[in-house]
């Protein structure tokens, strides 16, 4: 069993950055595969982010290059690191751990956090 707990959403302005993290505890952190998945209100939970056991990391397309994505074993924590928010960041943001299939597919992940707000106004 895991048990994941994210922390740092918040109401930020278009242009700011936040840094999300996603403590986790019970088994061996090092050996999940940890992701960011968000939703919006009325939409579908997406995918934003995730990160392999070796550190191997993949984004969204359309985040690639604003987002990233970081672990650290020692203190089983994954981070999500945001920068030039804009509204349309604007979602529920989880955690997600072990994955039993595509990354990018949220029925594939095991565990979840309760997720965080992150609140971007223009």
């Amino acid at each position: 069993q895991v048990q994941l707990v994210e922390s740092g959403g918040g109401l930020v302005q278009a242009g700011d950055s936040l840094r999300l993290s996603c403590a986790a505890s019970g088994r061996a952190f090092a050996n999940y595969a940890m992701a960011w998945f968000r939703q919006a209100s009325g939409k579908e939970r997406e995918f934003v982010s995730s990160i392999g056991t070796g550190g191997s990391a993949y984004y969204a397309a359309s985040l690639k290059g604003r987002f990233a994505i970081s672990r650290d074993n020692a203190k089983s924590t994954v981070s999500l690191q945001m920068n030039t928010l804009a509204p349309e960041d604007t979602a529920v943001y989880y955690c997600a751990a072990d994955p039993r299939g595509s990354l990018a597919d949220p029925r594939a992940y095991h565990y979840w956090g309760q997720g965080t707000q992150v609140t971007v106004s223009s």
